[in-house]
């Protein structure tokens, strides 16, 4: 199947906060504003009016935001961000696993935006090196986890090759009963056995 896609268009959030949106992404991070449409009337019968804006994030992507006029903040738990909140209950590592990561080229220009985000109201609340990529975390005036990160190394074809075996592990076990992380472990184990010899004929 051809590859057809040409990466991210942009990623859309909603805002109850667009003046604190604008000044963590323009005025602190330094993403220029690149579009905004002014919506009146759009939509199905009851639907607000709302102003969408962009932000340039480099490579011809694009984050985006929805301020709808009259729109109040949603009640819920105390955790989360402005579109879903979270009891008490729920981990943390759960709710941070949505969120956006924008890459970077090398450790200088990862290190310019901790200093910008330390500087201001959102200072950098990890920084964390693992596998192949080092990033730095905080949340928006939103709530939304935003990661900036730089590669330590390339990928090499090996890891790809283990990220397929893996995922091809991963799509049998969950259907089958009771998945875990050993099972997963030996399914990816018999299909590295299943497929040695093709790889064999391949390498020659």
């Amino acid at each position: 199947m051809k590859h057809l896609v040409r990466g991210v268009d942009h990623a859309a959030f909603p805002t109850f906060d667009p003046a604190a949106t604008v000044k963590f992404y323009r005025d602190v991070l330094g993403f220029p504003v690149v579009h905004s449409i002014c919506a009146a009337g759009w939509g199905p019968d009851k639907h607000p009016d709302f102003i969408h804006f962009f932000f340039d994030i480099g490579n011809d992507d694009r984050l985006a935001f929805f301020y709808y006029f009259g729109l109040e903040p949603f009640d819920g738990g105390p955790q989360g961000d402005v579109y879903a909140k979270f009891d008490e209950h729920i981990p943390i590592w759960f709710i941070r696993s949505r969120h956006l990561a924008i890459h970077v080229d090398n450790e200088a220009d990862l290190l310019e935006y901790r200093r910008r985000l330390d500087g201001s109201q959102w200072p950098v609340e990890m920084q964390i090196q693992h596998e192949t990529i080092e990033s730095i975390y905080t949340h928006d005036p939103n709530g939304y986890m935003i990661e900036i990160t730089r590669a330590l190394r390339p990928v090499t074809p090996q890891e790809d090759l283990d990220a397929n075996l893996t995922i091809d592990a991963l799509v049998d076990v969950v259907s089958g009963p009771n998945p875990s992380m050993a099972a997963l472990l030996t399914r990816k184990a018999e299909l590295i056995v299943e497929r040695a010899a093709a790889w064999e004929l391949t390498s020659r």
